[in-house]
């Protein structure tokens, strides 16, 4: 039992939230969607995942809205961060320069990810990639990656294309 605890530990996933599309929640009072609590935990509970995590809520902003200090914060998190498996969750305008802007991860995993609608839709891409990523944490060598439309990219050789609203390589 207690190699099995052991065992979990080593795989224990770091999830840092900063906003986007994920977490958005539409305000019937001002008739527009803005950036709310991180939904996270609510979908990886929802889809039994055992091994342990944690949430860090480091920033709730739109991606357009991140400035090079910011993404100097999410990579100072990353670094300062125990565990060595990293999932974060970005807006997508912007998740391809983040991810480069990460830089050396000291041995970590780093996995971003996002959604094209937020995760409290009915009908959204959430659910998916929060569970390809988190896996992808455990499964892919030390470096930055990114996780969007069913594949998985290496920091630096992606691109969102805004015409067809998919993630593609360089």
């Amino acid at each position: 039992m207690a190699e099995l605890e052991r065992d979990q530990a080593s795989q224990a996933v770091r999830i840092i939230t900063t906003g986007g599309t994920i977490d958005k929640i539409y305000f019937d009072a001002r008739s527009q969607f803005e950036v709310g609590d991180p939904v996270i935990d609510h979908v990886l509970e929802e889809a039994l995942v055992h091994l342990p995590w944690s949430v860090e809520a480091l920033m709730q902003k739109d991606s357009l809205e991140l400035s090079d200090a910011d993404r100097q914060r999410i990579r100072e998190a990353v670094l300062a961060a125990p565990e060595r498996r990293i999932l974060i969750t970005h807006g997508t305008d912007t998740m391809a320069r983040t991810a480069e802007a990460i830089g050396d991860t000291e041995g970590r995993t780093v996995v971003l990810t996002g959604s094209l609608s937020p995760a409290r839709f009915r009908s959204s891409d959430a659910v998916f990639n929060v569970g390809a990523a988190f896996a992808a944490t455990q499964c892919l060598p030390a470096g930055t990656w990114l996780f969007m439309n069913g594949r998985v990219f290496p920091a630096g050789d992606v691109r969102k294309n805004p015409e067809t609203n998919r993630f593609e390589s360089l």
